[in-house]
């Protein structure tokens, strides 16, 4: 289908969907949840068809683990379909409302943004979490994926078309620009006429990419550099789980933490400690020269860190370390090199805790906590499109409420105005 045809078609069934009461909506989404069980064999074939190309276009670690499925995998798309529908339907909400001096009522009311396309790269999932956020706040999607997974983006997208079909919602609710052409991406992001919002998925080169390329509004939904701060009073035992989970659990997404900088008073005690687990667990280290000192001569998966490493996005099991005078310190570098995403302070001082969180600019800042949590998910959102970093219309985890606009209702009995 032609890119023009294909938005057309999506505008279409954005009006239908915009005045649909949330039973119909939720009836789709458990639907596609119960399609998804029943075709992981097909979805995981597909998949393998991706992953065997990966191997061989000799993708990264992280990138193949962004792109593999298995069943586990499947099964927690279809829970987070459920776990959407069983949330409040964001579309009519009210938001707030008065009446004016001259007996006219005004409401400000939740509403669908119309049609939303998500482009994304690796990330098979966002297939299901973007068009089950959009079906329940009644938008249209249109998904335009990387072609290191386009077999199974290709799969996952003919069950959902299938689902709601089978729960009478229109098929184009859900679209796929499955061209992996770079002039039709480019056409895409001149569809102003038909589509009202783009979101990425993706790195720095892909949101720089859309931004100098779009006519369409644009919420960045992009990488994260994240710190951690281990405050001179941390807790070095939490400390060390943290800053392991933050880092190891899944190298590959955007809330793992990439530098971690530690307080002075507190890095002897700390650091070897860290360096030997994360040694341990394979991770490179990329450390200046205090911290160096103090790892006290091992120098196999250590390297001397330079300004490009404390910039760097990882997305691997690799992490910047700097030894830095407080919390003061910590903030500076964090305003050069971070990105807005998530950033960390581990910390047993009250005062400190509050300077970090009130000077920090970011989407996510946590207190003695991973990085690892920002998740619409793990938000109790149910899921999310992405994290957004910057400040208009939302930050943070793009969920239901993130995926509306807002009108006003006003009811008047004949008024006129004078």
């Amino acid at each position: 289908m032609q890119i023009k045809e294909l938005c057309r078609k999506a505008r279409q069934a954005s009006r239908e969907l915009a005045a649909l009461p949330a039973a119909d909506k939720n009836r789709a989404l458990n639907e596609m949840a119960l399609a998804l069980e029943r075709r992981t064999a097909e979805i995981l074939r597909e998949n393998r068809d991706d992953v065997k190309e990966g191997k061989e276009a000799h993708l990264s670690g992280a990138l193949m683990d962004r792109l593999m499925l298995d069943e586990d995998r499947i099964r927690e798309m279809a829970w987070s379909l459920r776990s959407i529908a069983s949330l409040p339907d964001p579309v009519g909400e009210v938001i707030d409302g008065w009446r004016l001096p001259n007996g006219m009522e005004v409401k400000q009311v939740r509403v669908p943004f119309g049609v939303v396309a998500v482009i994304y790269e690796a990330r098979p999932n966002v297939t299901v979490d973007a068009a089950g956020l959009c079906v329940k706040t009644g938008n249209a999607v249109i998904l335009r994926g990387g072609s290191a997974s386009l077999h199974s983006i290709r799969m996952l997208t003919e069950v959902i078309n299938g689902a709601l079909i089978d729960a009478g919602l229109p098929a184009h609710a859900v679209s796929l620009v499955e061209s992996r052409d770079r002039s039709h991406l480019k056409q895409l992001l001149q569809m102003n006429e038909y589509i009202d919002l783009i979101i990425p998925r993706g790195g720095q080169a892909l949101k720089e990419f859309l931004v100098k390329n779009s006519k369409i509004p644009v919420i960045y939904a992009a990488g994260g550099n994240c710190h951690i701060f281990v405050d001179a009073s941390a807790d070095i035992e939490k400390a060390v789980k943290i800053v392991i989970n933050a880092k190891v659990q899944r190298p590959g997404v955007c809330n793992s933490a990439e530098t971690l900088l530690v307080h002075r008073d507190i890095a002897p005690d700390f650091v070897p400690l860290m360096a030997k687990d994360l040694l341990a667990r394979k991770v490179k280290l990329h450390v200046d020269a205090e911290t160096r000192a103090l790892i006290k001569g091992k120098t196999e998966g250590v390297s001397d860190a330079t300004e490009e490493d404390y910039a760097t996005e990882y997305l691997d099991l690799e992490i910047a370390v700097k030894v830095v005078d407080g919390v003061d310190e910590a903030i500076e570098h964090i305003a050069r090199y971070g990105t807005g995403h998530s950033e960390a302070i581990l910390t047993g001082d009250l005062e400190n805790s509050r300077q970090f969180s009130a000077r920090v600019d970011a989407a996510c800042v946590y207190v003695n906590a991973s990085t690892r949590f920002t998740d619409g998910g793990q938000f109790g959102m149910g899921a999310e499109i992405g994290i957004s970093t910057q400040k208009l219309h939302a930050r943070g985890p793009l969920g239901l409420r993130e995926m509306t606009s807002a009108k006003y209702v006003i009811t008047g009995d004949g008024q006129v105005r004078g």
